[in-house]
Parts: C-alpha cells; structure tokens; sequence
C-alpha cells in the first residue's frame, strides 16, 4: 500500500507492506537511524517519536496509521539554529551516557514540556515513565527535563 507521511517536515510517499511498522519505515526506507529499536515489545521506549506533536512508540504504530500524519524524529528537532533546547539541555547537563535512549527520551521530553511547559520533578519524571535507561539513575534526564522547562523555545 501506498502511505503519505510528513516526516521532519517533508511529504514523503513509499510503498510498504501492510504489517510494516513505522519505525522500520524511519530506519530502513528513510535512514532515519536516530529512532532506535530498542526490545520489540514497546517497553523501553528508545523508538519514541512523535505523531502530530505527540509522543508515540513507533514499534506500536503500522507506517499504514502514519499516512496522512506528521512524524518527527530526533533528527527533526534541528530549526536550522543547532541543538533543540530539549537536545541542549541533555547536553549540558549531562542526561545521557551511551546514548541509545536519549533520542526516545528527548522526544519525549519534548512532548512533555508541550503538554506541561513548568512540570515538578514527580512530573517529569512521571512524563517519562514509558522510556528505560539502562545506563543512568535518571537524575541528570530529569534535571535535563526541567533545566529544558525554563530554556526559551523549548515547547
């Protein structure tokens, strides 16, 4: 079947099957390799992305449920101006370590602030219940999370 997506702001049409799911379309036909494949059984989170603005996990979602919605991926953050202010906080301070998680965790930080532009740390925390890291104790994710909160343009 034929889908149309808009991907990091760009239409694209592709041909796929109808059991291909969305983030197999990111990595293989649009080499879009920041969204990972973590587990296979939406438990980790590291394929997060987001769906009209909201955060999904993209091993959840058939790239049939994509056509006519608009996908963003960690690689789609860049406005031409560098580092998203969610991708500069997680920088800065250091909430990440082998990196396999911080494009899930950042994408879904950003819907996050969208939805709750000041959250507590229970908040923030809570926000990122859905995504694992196996590297870190969460801390600096979280300070990232709410250092990003009070950074201009982050939402």
């Amino acid at each position: 079947m034929q889908v149309t997506i808009t991907i990091n702001g760009t239409e694209q049409r592709h041909d796929v099957e109808d059991r291909t799911l969305l983030v197999h379309l990111l990595r293989e036909d649009c080499g879009l390799t920041g969204t990972n494949t973590g587990c296979d059984t939406s438990s980790c989170g590291a394929c997060t992305v987001l769906l009209d603005g909201e955060s999904v996990k993209s091993c959840t979602v058939l790239a049939a449920q994509a056509d006519g919605h608009e996908i963003t991926t960690v690689e789609g953050l860049d406005s031409g101006d560098g580092l998203h202010p969610v991708q500069r906080a997680f920088q800065e301070r250091h909430g990440l370590q082998c990196g396999f998680c911080t494009p899930g965790m950042v994408l879904a930080s950003v819907s996050l602030l969208r939805e709750n532009p000041a959250p507590t740390e229970h908040e923030a925390r809570e926000g990122l219940a859905g995504n694992l890291c196996r590297c870190t104790g969460y801390q600096n994710i979280v300070e990232s999370v709410l250092a990003a909160s009070r950074a201009e343009g982050a939402r």
